[in-house]
């Protein structure tokens, strides 16, 4: 008897990886340059400056992320139908939802 291993298939954002990983360590880049402004006693609206660049490229991520996941697993559940696509759509707009909260 073999041991087979299972491959889950790739998520929706597996073509945009490298991407999505670059924008994320250049907004990890400028949330410790907002850290090191507080411990530096920047002025305020300067440092919030870079609170909304920060927050932008999350926001960059987030948008990406969500795309890819309508595209992904959202369509491949809303080609099965029924249960499955419901609760993948349900997941989505939770998502969104929150994202927009945010």
């Amino acid at each position: 008897m073999t041991a087979e291993t299972t491959v889950a298939p790739p998520h929706g954002y597996a073509a945009d990886k490298d991407a999505l990983l670059k924008r994320l360590r250049r907004a990890e880049g400028q949330v410790r340059g907002v850290a090191r402004m507080v411990d530096e006693d920047v002025y305020c609206i300067d440092i919030l400056t870079q609170v909304s660049a920060a927050t932008k490229a999350l926001e960059t991520v987030a948008l990406q992320l969500i795309e890819d996941h309508l595209a992904h697993c959202v369509a491949e559940a809303a080609a099965q139908g029924g249960p499955v696509a419901d609760a993948k759509i349900a997941e989505a707009s939770a998502a969104i939802a929150r994202l927009v909260r945010s």
